[in-house]
């Protein structure tokens, strides 16, 4: 008789959980097993920041794991690609017939004086990273009695950190090192409306500066940028940007680069399993790149659900087009494809900007064919813009259509 495949998903995070969901849903055979390190079962960390607001509780943004086991507080320690094994912290060990990699990221300390203990274990009182539920639940604590605070990092998860904030009455300044917020997914003008709704709601943002120490005694007293010029404060959240976690895979002698090096299959390239070990999500590298975002972590994930599942064993992952949205409340953006026009001489654009309400659009174009597309503070049309971007034909009439349909006359 056939045994079942025990399968088992390293990391409880948002790229694991959807494999699980996604295998279930499929009817693939055998158990599945979600180890992760957090005490809690997984969860959508894109919404931490409206957790942090009240706007969520932590339960109501559990993930479904499509009747899967999830093993919290079970940190994996080690793999053994050969035995077909892994051992967790308490020195368990558990066989499985497929393992998937999905140990996401850990968040990029900059290289900022003071952000340490004297003792250098843990950041000092009053800085913090926004990455768990944990990290959420300190912050939030501390935000009750805190009067100011600097968010270094103005990408997505800074400027969501940043208006979370605000919304509890803290004021808020973000530094940022680039030219201006959001920059790898929205161009100058969508940036500077952001900045300016921003500033609507208490939030100052400095571009093009880069932080350089914190100072205070038993806590954080003050941000100093390299310019000399000091950003009083009781509260640091830093914000800039993760790093793939592949100390496991590395210490099994799996191929590791930037992120885990895995093939069109999602499987890792070389492994001395057989070929039963994949990767997926923040801590996978594909064909040279490692994505970072919630949206090509479940696409890889719906890839490799539907090639273990037997659903469709010759599933491939061949990348994912740039894509990202934002909305939390008074704060809503989409973004994907090509954004940047100068890159090409053969790309048109068209542009809406309403500096009354606030918003900001973008269409790029090759001919009569949606390339790229930024909507900022209003998403009215998004889904009539994503459908036509991602049927990659012609749009058939003018494009301003796709701006302004759905808007009030």
């Amino acid at each position: 008789m056939t045994r079942e495949p025990r399968i088992a998903v390293v990391g409880g995070g948002m790229a694991g959980a959807r494999f699980a969901e996604r295998y279930g849903a499929l009817g693939g055979p055998g158990t599945v097993t979600v180890y992760g390190a957090e005490p809690r079962a997984p969860y959508n960390r894109v919404l931490l920041a409206d957790v942090l607001t009240g706007r969520y509780d932590a339960e109501s943004i559990a993930l479904p794991l499509g009747g899967a086991e999830t093993r919290p507080g079970c940190e994996v320690v080690a793999l053994d690609p050969a035995a077909r094994t892994l051992t967790l912290a308490d020195g368990t060990v558990e066989p499985w017939d497929e393992l998937v990699l999905a140990t996401g990221s850990n968040p990029v300390l900059p290289p900022v004086r003071g952000l340490r203990r004297p003792d250098g274990l843990g950041l000092a009182e009053g800085v913090h990273t926004l990455r768990t539920l944990e990290d959420c639940g300190r912050l939030a604590e501390e935000a009750v009695t805190a009067k100011r605070a600097v968010v270094i990092g103005g990408g997505v998860l800074g400027v969501s950190a940043a208006r979370a904030l605000a919304a509890l009455g803290v004021r808020t300044e973000i530094v940022h090192q680039a030219p201006h917020l959001i920059e790898r997914q929205l161009d100058h003008e969508a940036a500077e409306v952001l900045r300016e709704r921003l500033l609507a709601l208490g939030v100052e943002t400095y571009a093009r500066n880069r932080a350089r120490a914190v100072h205070g005694g038993e806590r954080v007293g003050a941000v100093e940028l390299a310019n000399g010029y000091r950003l009083d404060c009781d509260l640091v959240v830093l914000a800039c940007g993760t790093r793939p976690r592949t100390a496991l895979a590395y210490g099994a002698g799996l191929p590791v680069g930037t992120g885990i090096l895995v093939d069109d299959r999602l499987a890792v390239a070389g492994d001395v399993s057989g070929g039963n070990v994949s990767a997926i999500g923040d801590c996978a590298e594909h064909r040279g790149t490692v994505h970072g975002l919630a949206g090509p972590a479940w696409e890889q994930a719906d890839v490799l659900a539907r090639r273990l599942a037997g659903a469709d064993p010759d599933a491939r992952y061949t990348g994912s087009v740039p894509r990202a949205r934002l909305s939390t409340g008074d704060l809503e953006y989409a973004a994907f494809g090509a954004v940047d026009e100068t890159l090409d001489p053969g790309l048109d654009v068209l542009r809406i900007a309403d500096a009354t309400r606030g918003s900001y659009k973008k269409l790029v174009l090759r001919g009569d064919r949606l390339v790229g597309a930024i909507l900022l503070g209003d998403l009215a049309t998004v889904d009539a813009l994503a459908g036509a971007f991602e049927s990659g034909g012609p749009l058939g009439g003018h494009p301003l259509h796709l701006l302004t349909r759905g808007e009030p006359r």
